[in-house]
């Protein structure tokens, strides 16, 4: 009986059924001398190889197998002869079931720059890079819901439009009904959020922390991992204006906690997509190899992909405090000969990426946790030390990218943390409902953010972090 079902590829690629009848259904990577077809149908980042019988196949129908055609394939499983693969499909019959116009479809079968590939983000998943890019970006948001719910944490929904600034950043995107042009004015002549949709002026939101705590107070453990937004107007490699955020809130934690269970997850993690995305790692591994070759010697990274990889999870992430980190880099040899970029003179100095790399990649060699920074360079909410002039702060480093996650133990007591708003500028009264978790069965909790995207640029060994999210947003760009 012959079976009508479809096998996806990846498990023709492993399948021994020789002489089975099989039915395939993708798109054409490549047609090779009218009788090779490369067919991939996502399933995995490798295609399958179906060989036409082009002197009796009609000669109308072989025109229209083109690259990015959707096709359907019958055909007999057999062993292959041809190198790199074990499999291939003897076809019976072939049916297309989209075409694609080779004049007009820009994904044709030769090398396309990342620039590039960014113009057509809606078409950039057909390539092995972003087939690679994404399947890893899966693996590692699942590795992240199944590392929390192994530890009983609960996974919270925090609000998208907030009417708080939690990080006290200032740069946010409005939301709003009113009409622009002509936006209803209070008698002092400014705009009248009253007569918005929510009754007050809102945003999208920076962070869900602030009402992440709210949970923690209640759950003990939980996590967030949602979209947050940014309106700076930084056009780098490595921000953007839409990205996603994980951020767990753990009460009764104290900051060593906190570095642990950071430490724990990211290692976690990444140990999921190197087991369950082997092959997409190993293309982006050499990917990035062929990539650095254009380099100049002393640009490329010491490390390959696979060995960057194995470095964070191979050693212990050094733990150090921010005032003996300032001492190390004051007298490194980059600072005393003037190379860094900007020069570490003293104490109170924020740590740029360059600083954050000579740490992890040049001094102890191993990822780096830098806690107790100078409480003016860091947000409100973390909880202040006894030498009046750090904060149990954390933030873990990691190579090639410098800082991956930022953390915290929260201010539990109420006095500090009015005093710390009106230092800078907060307004208590707005944040009432935060401030009653330290009014009501106040309890030591910590916290941290990880930036999504980071984590797959870091574990994709991809540059620009633009390349992996599917439709980028940063200043200027909202296409798609």
């Amino acid at each position: 009986m012959e079976t009508s079902r479809r096998t996806k590829v990846k498990e023709l690629l492993d399948s021994t059924a020789f002489g089975s009848t099989v039915i395939v259904k993708g798109w054409v990577r490549t047609f090779r001398n009218n009788q090779f077809i490369a067919i991939n149908d996502g399933s995995t980042i490798n295609n399958i190889q179906a060989v036409v019988d082009f002197e009796n196949t009609d000669e109308t129908l072989l025109k229209r197998i083109t690259t990015g055609a959707a096709i359907s394939v019958t055909g007999e499983l057999i062993e292959s002869l041809g190198k790199g693969q074990k499999v291939e499909i003897k076809v019976k019959s072939l049916e297309i079931l989209g075409d694609s116009d080779p004049e007009k479809f820009p994904l044709q079968p030769k090398k396309h720059s990342l620039e590039f590939l960014r113009e057509i983000a809606h078409l950039r998943f057909r390539t092995n890079t972003f087939n690679a890019v994404f399947k890893v970006r899966h693996a590692l948001a699942f590795a992240i819901h199944q590392f929390f719910n192994e530890r009983g944490f609960v996974y919270m929904h925090t609000p998208i439009i907030t009417a708080s600034d939690a990080e006290g950043a200032g740069e946010m995107f409005r939301v709003t009904t009113l009409d622009f042009d002509n936006p209803p004015r209070t008698e002092e002549g400014k705009v009248d959020y009253k007569q918005d949709f929510f009754g007050k002026s809102t945003n999208l939101t920076v962070s869900g922390q602030l009402e992440g705590e709210l949970a923690a107070m209640a759950f003990g453990d939980i996590y967030t991992f949602g979209p947050t937004f940014r309106a700076e107007n930084s056009n780098t490699t490595r921000h953007l204006a839409e990205f996603w955020m994980i951020e767990p809130e753990m009460a009764f934690y104290d900051l060593n906690d906190n570095m642990q269970l950071a430490e724990d997850l990211l290692k976690y993690v990444i140990k999921h997509a190197m087991s369950t995305c082997a092959d997409e790692i190993e293309f982006l591994k050499n990917r990035l190899l062929e990539e650095e070759k254009q380099k100049p010697q002393d640009e490329r990274s010491e490390l390959d992909l696979v060995s960057k990889l194995n470095f964070c999870l191979e050693n212990n992430f050094e733990r150090l405090t921010y005032t003996e980190a300032i001492e190390i880099l004051k007298n490194s040899t980059p600072n005393k000969k003037k190379k860094f970029k900007y020069l570490i003179e003293s104490w109170g100095a924020d740590l740029q990426s360059e600083h954050e790399r000579f740490l992890v990649e040049k001094h102890f060699k191993k990822p780096v946790i830098l806690t107790d920074y100078p409480k003016d360079i860091k947000a409100f909410y973390m909880r202040q030390n006894d030498d009046g002039k750090t904060v149990r702060a954390m933030d873990i480093l990691f190579p090639g990218i410098g800082e991956i996650v930022g953390g915290s133990q929260r201010e539990e007591r109420l006095e500090l943390l009015e005093k710390r708003m009106q230092e800078m500028h907060i307004p208590a009264e707005e944040l009432y409902w935060y401030l009653d978790t330290r009014r009501f069965g106040s309890a030591p909790h910590a916290g941290f953010g990880l930036g999504f995207e980071r984590l797959v640029l870091f574990v994709t060994g991809m540059t620009n972090i633009r390349d992996v999210i599917a439709f980028p947003r940063a200043p200027k760009t909202a296409e798609f």
